[in-house]
């Protein structure tokens, strides 16, 4: 009989368990909040490193979802980790791994960020996988999270199609008890039985199981009825029903305590179960639905419901259409009085989010608002990464930040305009992850801009992971075709002001693509290498 053993772990680690109990071969990821724990628990994970899980990071999320692709192409267990904005970027091939198929089993981990924690926009990762017509899972707790990614790999395989578990930042950053499996399952073994006709897409190829996808979606949905993940509990009071996804459902048990009143369906396994929907809105008066982001539950429900029943939610105002769901909110929306247990609390004054004391990238940003002083028109484009902290003061720096590796297109686009001068201001881990082909484009039209590459040597913004590109940079840029003569590297420290104002004020004043690299290392990850050297040292004593 199989061992059982608890563990204390975020939502993160408990996906991460599960996968490696579930016989993962490798997982492919980009750091982002609130997924970035998943692939780090697996980096110091012993069972990872005994069965030699690949694990390191990719470049951004479109090359972890094709890595991931090929390593499911040779019948492995892979899973691909990414924050919702990461959808965006792997959405070409996520979407056509649904047309494919999959050998090994294949999970896409989807982490929200309602409420913006982290994030520019709010976006529900549902829709996608609703969108590429394919499982998807949403687990109420971290007990779920990990006994859902054994449920899976084995859906996966058995319907040949990846599946998408979306959790959000609650579930992601939250800790509890979970039961873990003593003996984790052995991985699978590679084999060559992918066919080329399905991996092919040609319009011949994809045409066809373009239909065997659309001909699964029936058995999809009765497999989502009939899971025990999706649980219907009567009452006899049918004034009111609920339905409540995902982390939300512990929000309505939170108010009810001794148990919910009125008819209840928890939803975590995707497509919508239509005939469970339509038993409640058969046999009740109205129905409140309850689901963390955006109303995608909602706004299938007007469409397969009976009757005359009335649907309450995000729509209709009974909750918030923006924003984290709490147990305060649900209580307003359930007509229970509310104690603001989640209340912001007065006593705590905000702490706006600042550059770290010594950080390289003060001293940019302080070189460059000096030159601009000279260039009452200028107008630096931003990106994602610590170094967006420059739009707020005192530096007050970059006049946009719109996704990963949009500063170098939107200066071109700008100068292209006769916007002059136009600034692009990117870091180091970001310009790997989708501003080379920006910059291949602004040097192919020799664009007049001038690109800051500020390089921390990591990963700084998610916790200083490496940084796919790091002292390769010089290479990369010459290599797209930049003239040698026009790329300056420079050291960001106080006492060097005057040489980087004066490399600055020259490639601005330049008539085409100039790239400068401000290198200096993290300050965090600097105070870590340092304690590690110094331990290193006592070690040997």
């Amino acid at each position: 009989m199989q061992q059982l053993k608890r563990k204390l772990l975020l939502g993160d680690e408990a996906i991460a368990q599960g996968a490696l109990d579930a016989g993962l071969s490798g997982v492919y990821a980009y750091p982002g909040t609130p997924s970035t724990e998943i692939t780090e628990y697996i980096q110091g994970s012993k069972l990872a490193q005994e069965r030699h899980v690949h694990s390191r990071w990719s470049t951004n999320e479109k090359t972890a979802m094709e890595q991931a692709l090929g390593m499911s192409f040779m019948g492995k267990r892979a899973m691909v980790c990414m924050k919702h904005v990461g959808m965006n970027v792997c959405a070409d091939p996520f979407v056509n791994a649904a047309m494919t198929g999959v050998n090994g089993g294949l999970v896409v981990i989807a982490a929200d960020d309602p409420s913006m924690h982290s994030s520019q926009d709010e976006q529900d990762s549902r829709f996608y996988g609703k969108f590429a017509m394919i499982p998807i899972l949403e687990p109420s707790n971290q007990q779920e999270a990990y006994d859902m990614m054994a449920l899976a790999f084995d859906l996966s395989e058995k319907e040949n199609l990846p599946v998408l578990v979306r959790v959000t930042t609650r579930m992601a950053h939250s800790r509890a008890a979970v039961v873990t499996a003593d003996v984790p399952r052995e991985q699978n073994e590679l084999n060559y039985n992918a066919k080329a006709a399905n991996w092919v897409l040609l319009p011949v190829n994809a045409r066809k199981r373009n239909d065997v996808v659309t001909a699964q979606q029936p058995e999809l949905e009765q497999l989502a009825a009939s899971s025990k993940y999706n649980q219907y509990f009567e009452s006899d009071d049918h004034s009111l029903g609920i339905i409540a996804s995902g982390i939300a459902y512990n929000y309505v048990m939170e108010n009810y305590p001794d148990g919910c009143p009125y008819p209840l369906l928890k939803i975590s396994q995707y497509p919508l179960p239509k005939e469970l929907v339509r038993k409640m809105t058969l046999e009740c008066n109205s129905v409140l639905i309850v689901e963390e982001g955006q109303p995608f539950i909602e706004e299938q429900v007007r469409g397969v419901m009976p009757g005359d029943t009335v649907i309450m939610g995000r729509l209709t105002g009974e909750l918030p259409r923006t924003g984290e769901l709490n147990p305060d909110i649900v209580a307003r929306a359930l007509g229970l009085e509310s104690k603001e247990n989640f209340a912001p609390c007065d006593d705590v004054v905000p702490r706006p989010p600042a550059f770290c004391q010594g950080c390289g990238h003060r001293d940019v940003y302080t070189a460059l608002n000096e030159v601009l002083k000279d260039y009452p028109q200028a107008r630096v484009f931003g990106d994602i990464g610590c170094y967006t902290l420059g739009f707020l003061p005192p530096f007050k720096a970059i006049h946009s930040c719109v996704d990963m590796g949009a500063s170098i297109g939107m200066a071109k686009g700008a100068a292209d305009a006769g916007q002059w001068p136009a600034v692009a201001v990117i870091g180091d881990s970001t310009f790997t992850h989708s501003g080379m082909t920006g910059l291949l484009d602004a040097i192919n039209e020799n664009a007049n801009i001038t690109v800051i590459i500020s390089d921390n040597l990591t990963t700084a913004m998610t916790g200083g992971q490496d940084s796919a590109g790091t002292n390769k940079f010089e290479a990369i840029c010459r290599g797209l075709g930049l003239d040698n003569e026009h790329l300056k590297v420079v050291v960001p420290i106080p006492k060097n002001m005057p040489e980087i104002t004066r490399v600055i004020r020259e490639e601005i004043e330049y008539r085409g693509v100039s790239v400068i690299i401000p290198r200096r290392e993290c300050m965090q990850t600097l105070q870590r290498h340092i304690k590690q050297q110094r331990l290193a040292k006592e070690a040997k004593k």
